[in-house]
């Protein structure tokens, strides 16, 4: 049997999940995106994985390969490696990273670029169906308000070039890593000087306004994996659509008050201006973005439609239970 492969890209990167907080000198997420999508195909069988990466001989590499993921060299800026990355892949699944500092000199919508590169080259290798991972556009919903936000608008702009290729696609929307607020390099959820209670702080996001939470290690892999084995039977309902890769919608409050009963002891949200964090594209708009608009208004939180092709997404109070209550508690 011929084996169907997938190329999976950010398997091996420094990018989070599409929301990420650089925090006290260009630090990112340590949650490579592809890393679930690999896990996911791995534990499955049905796709064989074929993880993309700058340098093929890296620990992060290296590792994979001892897992049996095939592991090749390619650079988005290098659509001749791109495609040859793609060649033989039924599929892609495609993310790029803003935050890669490596990508800093090539200016604030240089992810554009390495996003069409990225669909050029599926198309020249006559890819089948490619997954993106990509976000709302601020400027275009806040009407001009947020125009900074680069890292969304640059996959927004990727998905609408996406839509204009006619490559057969689904885009798969995130939310923000359940994960990030509770790592030490991040430090969010602090245990105040006499150790009795805990703060959650979230700069500039309202304590009434929802968040679009993604766990993005236990969920993101099952939503890619499912629409790999569906988009055949399903095309009408997968190709070309928006699906949301959203574990949980709840205000910091509420999230808040089931951290609380996990660990056992109080924890307060605390919100306000934005402090020793790098702002090259003006960050903590990013949050006051989410706070005022939402991230996925419209949406049904989780998406039905994934959970038909059966995602089962995991709730913040069983992120709380299963990893904040081993930390915290």
């Amino acid at each position: 049997m011929t084996a169907r492969i997938v190329t999976v890209f950010g398997a091996t990167g420094t990018q989070g999940t599409a929301i990420v907080v650089p925090i006290l000198g260009s630090r990112v997420s340590p949650f490579p995106i592809g890393s679930s999508v690999v896990k996911a195909l791995l534990a499955d069988g049905t796709f064989t994985p074929r993880a993309v990466t700058r340098d093929a001989n890296s620990e992060k590499a290296l590792k994979l390969k001892q897992l049996g993921v095939e592991v090749v060299q390619g650079d988005v800026w290098d659509v001749a490696s791109l495609k040859n990355a793609m060649n033989g892949a039924e599929a892609v699944f495609g993310v790029t990273a803003f935050w890669d500092p490596t990508n800093f000199p090539q200016g604030p919508t240089s992810e554009v670029v390495m996003g069409k590169n990225l669909v050029d080259a599926a198309i020249a290798a006559n890819v089948k169906f490619f997954i993106w991972s990509s976000l709302p556009h601020c400027t275009r919903v806040s009407n001009g308000k947020y125009r900074q936000v680069y890292h969304f608008d640059n996959k927004a702009d990727v998905e609408e070039y996406l839509q204009d290729s006619q490559l057969p696609h689904a885009n798969l929307h995130t939310g923000a890593s359940i994960s990030i607020p509770f790592e030490r390099t991040f430090e969010y959820l602090c245990r105040m000087s006499d150790s009795s209670s805990y703060e959650l702080t979230i700069p500039k996001y309202d304590p009434d306004s929802p968040q679009y939470f993604s766990w993005i290690e236990r969920d993101l892999g099952q939503c890619v994996l499912a629409l790999l084995k569906h988009y055949k039977n399903d095309s009408p309902q997968i190709l070309g659509e928006t699906f949301y890769a959203v574990s949980d919608k709840m205000t910091y409050t509420d999230y808040v008050n089931e951290i609380e009963k996990v660990v056992g002891k109080p924890v307060r949200f605390v919100t306000g201006a934005a402090t020793g964090m790098e702002v090259s594209e003006v960050y903590p708009l990013c949050y006051e973005f989410q706070s005022k608009f939402g991230l996925y208004p419209h949406a049904t939180i989780p998406d039905p439609r994934l959970e038909r092709l059966g995602v089962k997404f995991h709730s913040n109070k069983e992120f709380a239970e299963e990893e904040l209550k081993k930390r915290y508690a």
